[in-house]
């Protein structure tokens, strides 16, 4: 295996920065190192300090300009921070929010070492053991499969690898957004290259999330999208749905009709990604899917819009102790 350097960029991430570093060190084969950048204030600094100690594989870079206090992309800027740092020619790229399988970066990386790939995709599954309902109700709207073994051609970070000259290429990764720069990164990576899909190479994510929270990620998604100029068709998609439900409703009173059309139309939209994988998680979890998915045209149309004409950056929970 060609030496392959890990990059990951977090910032307060106290409670689950021992399982994810864990999870890397122990990738068989080894990573020629795993090159952390951190800005923490709540004590996830002495802890990498400490933990590199132990493991010399583990690089731990102090960089404070990695916030929103210094910078408009943060984790953009932690993460090219790291990989200018990197050693290696191949470069991986993991979440503090997820953990990672012994095979992981063997499979991730297997198309670049084979000559195949300059640029990797591995997409992320919900971690099995971690996860709540509402994590799997939303699921397939952030591009998170429910089991391992689905095919997906998610272009997140938490499972994305690359040669670093693609990487100088196409400038790293975009400093001017808080979110969505893994979308950014993937479009300018595609003009250059043509992506090589892992399905065996899957972050595990486990965001534990509520209704509101799933929700509320979403929005900013969606005004980060909005921000950027990006996915026109997808605010013209959910836009249209939204319309559609209003025009059920307001028809009720005459015909029943479209009412059973765009309840067929929004059954469509909750299951056909993955119903087959949904329904062992049981009756609540396809109701709450349901519910989730009639709620996204709203939450992306408007949140969308509302991005074309807000310049104010995003925040995020990390930063607030900043």
């Amino acid at each position: 295996m060609q030496p392959v350097s890990i990059v990951v960029t977090e910032l307060n991430e106290a409670q689950e920065i021992a399982r994810v570093v864990t999870s890397l060190l122990a990738q068989q084969p080894a990573a020629a190192e795993v090159v952390i950048v951190d800005g923490s204030t709540d004590g996830t600094w002495e802890w990498l300090v400490e933990a590199q100690a132990h493991d010399p594989r583990l690089v731990a870079i102090r960089d404070e300009t990695c916030s929103l206090k210094h910078s408009a992309g943060p984790v953009s800027r932690g993460r090219n921070v790291a990989i200018a740092a990197a050693k290696s020619e191949f470069i991986a790229t993991a979440d503090a929010g997820c953990t990672y399988t012994p095979d992981w970066l063997r499979n991730l990386t297997a198309p670049l070492a084979a000559g195949a790939a300059q640029y990797a995709l591995g997409g992320s599954c919900l971690d099995p053991g971690d996860h709540s309902l509402w994590d799997v109700a939303s699921a397939p709207f952030f591009s998170v499969k429910l089991s391992p073994l689905e095919p997906t051609k998610s272009c997140t970070a938490r499972s994305m690898a690359f040669t670093k000259p693609l990487w100088a290429k196409i400038g790293g990764f975009p400093e001017d957004v808080l979110v969505g720069e893994d979308t950014l990164f993937d479009r300018s990576a595609r003009r250059e290259t043509t992506p090589a899909f892992v399905n065996n190479a899957k972050a595990l994510y486990h965001p534990r999330n509520t209704f509101r929270a799933a929700t509320h990620q979403m929005a900013r998604y969606a005004v980060s999208d909005g921000q950027a100029r990006v996915r026109s068709g997808r605010l013209v998609r959910n836009a249209t749905r939204c319309l559609l439900q209003i025009a059920a409703l307001v028809l009720l009173r005459w015909s029943v009709v479209p009412f059973v059309f765009v309840f067929l139309l929004e059954a469509w939209y909750a299951y056909h990604r993955d119903l087959r994988a949904l329904l062992p998680f049981g009756v609540q979890a396809v109701g709450a899917r349901f519910i989730f998915s009639v709620a996204v045209p709203w939450v992306v149309a408007v949140n969308h819009i509302k991005g074309l004409f807000v310049s104010k950056p995003l925040t995020n929970w990390q930063n607030k102790s900043q």
